[in-house]
């Protein structure tokens, strides 16, 4: 069953990670679908796909299938792109759906998750990305995630626009979905340098290390990172031994190493609740 991972902040690089992410979790062998979930398309156009507003089936499409009780097919609209990624993309019909999750009277917050639902049998990863704003499909995107993770800039007011995306994830969590956690705090378009940089990265670690993982590769700046998305490749691809292609890949290793040693734990709980069960009649019960 796949894991959603939700990127989400109001700036911080978020379309570049969500492709770099998915395509590294791809190279590693697993299957991965992007849900683009911002109506500006960003995410959409920077893999290549030139004319959105053209397409005649998004995510807008298949959501708006739920909440009108339609059939439809739930891997209609899916684009596989030439890196091994598959994406659901989203166009301007994108920014309508805000005024018609408003008009819902029950489950306005979750329509995103039953759509998740039932693909997520078909996908070890499901990175969605989300616009830069906290209305009903950012949170639509919470309500169906596992994990969500936050690239932040290294400047002062992106920093200080963190506590009410986390107050948000609270909120989520607290009235929605109790599963969903933080993954981290990513740190993104990194001017090293700089020595302002280092100072907000400081004040960032203070506040939050204690509570909130904090990436430890670091997003450099990158040019060759914004070329690939204007050329519709991932950075692997574009500039595989440049200093972002490494540190998207180390991004990927580490949330894939966190998500197996989560299925680790699950595994051994699941075992042990296992072994202290009593058999039922006719049942044989491995204790190995």
């Amino acid at each position: 069953m796949g894991k959603i991972i939700v990127i989400t902040n109001r700036k911080g690089g978020k379309s570049t990670t969500a492709a770099n992410l998915s395509i590294g979790l791809v190279r590693q062998g697993k299957r991965v679908l992007i849900l683009d979930a911002d109506s500006q398309s960003s995410l959409t156009i920077s893999l290549g796909i030139a004319e959105p507003d053209k397409l005649t089936t998004t995510l807008a499409t298949l959501m708006s299938g739920i909440i009108n009780e339609t059939g439809f097919d739930p891997t209609g609209g899916i684009i596989h792109h030439g890196e091994g990624v598959d994406i659901l993309p989203a166009n301007n019909s994108l920014a309508r759906m805000e005024i018609e999750l408003a008009s819902l009277l029950v489950g306005r917050e979750t329509v995103l998750r039953q759509y998740t639902d039932k693909v997520k049998p078909l996908y070890d990863y499901i990175i969605a990305d989300t616009a830069p704003t906290l209305g009903l499909l950012t949170v639509n995107a919470l309500a169906a995630a596992d994990s969500v993770i936050i690239p932040v800039t290294p400047k002062f007011l992106d920093a200080k626009g963190l506590e009410l995306l986390l107050k948000t994830i609270s909120q989520v969590r607290r009235q929605i979905n109790p599963n969903l956690e933080i993954g981290g705090i990513l740190l993104t378009m990194v001017e090293k340098r700089a020595n302002f940089t280092h100072e907000i990265i400081s004040l960032i670690e203070e506040a939050y290390g204690g509570k909130i993982h904090i990436f430890g590769e670091h997003i450099p700046r990158s040019i060759r990172a914004a070329e690939a998305s204007a050329h519709g490749k991932s950075i692997y691809l574009h500039d595989p031994k440049g200093k972002a292609a490494a540190a998207y890949e180390a991004l990927t290793r580490e949330c894939d190493n966190a998500q197996q040693a989560v299925e680790k734990r699950s595994y051994g709980l699941i075992g042990r609740i296992e072994r202290l069960r009593p058999a039922m009649p006719g049942e044989v019960l491995n204790h190995a």
